[in-house]
């Protein structure tokens, strides 16, 4: 059992060093959810659900099933509003506030770049590394279940799923909207 590993099972099964809270949720991440009948998201193609203390996108886009968090790493977008688009041949969710391009499949951030030294100019498709936290999605019996990202480290949309966040910018965004 590798030392991350070993570190989680002591978290999970009575650790000295952890939290009720840190077991909870490691527990919680690593434990399928039910989201919803297959055919169902297939229909709607994309699902919102909290699940764990989280805000989940689940999408259905040629004939994949991907997750995502809910909200885009650059400013908390909604990302259910966003248009699935193809970016150099990779299936991404575009933000629907600042247009940020995000692959479904990884989480990578893209933008087009242009070599000022390579003539004629030609923009290229680049990354700006994983940003977006995906989760796993899988499907039995016509069932999709979802299983949290609990990959240590942190990426920058996991800002958006804290309580700070939910409970400061969102309140306070409704109050200005009421």
């Amino acid at each position: 059992m590798s030392s991350d590993a070993s570190k989680r099972a002591e978290k999970v099964w009575g650790g000295n060093e952890s939290s009720d809270e840190e077991v909870a949720e490691e527990v919680a991440a690593s434990r399928p959810y039910f989201i919803g009948k297959k055919e169902s998201i297939i229909q709607t193609r994309r699902v919102l659900k909290s699940v764990g203390g989280k805000d989940v996108l689940v999408m259905y886009h040629q004939g994949d099933f991907y997750a995502i968090d809910a909200r885009c790493y650059h400013s908390g977008g909604p990302l259910q509003e966003g248009e699935i688009e193809d970016f150099d041949g990779r299936p991404c969710i575009v933000c629907p506030w600042h247009k940020y391009k995000i692959t479904l499949d990884e989480g990578e951030g893209l933008y087009q770049a242009v070599d000022p030294s390579v003539k004629p100019l030609k923009p290229t498709w680049c990354s700006k590394g994983i940003k977006q936290r995906i989760h796993t999605v899988t499907e039995s019996n016509g069932d999709v279940f979802l299983t949290l990202n609990d990959s240590p480290g942190a990426i920058a949309s996991d800002f958006y799923q804290t309580e700070k966040y939910r409970d400061t910018i969102l309140k306070e965004g409704r109050k200005k909207t009421n």
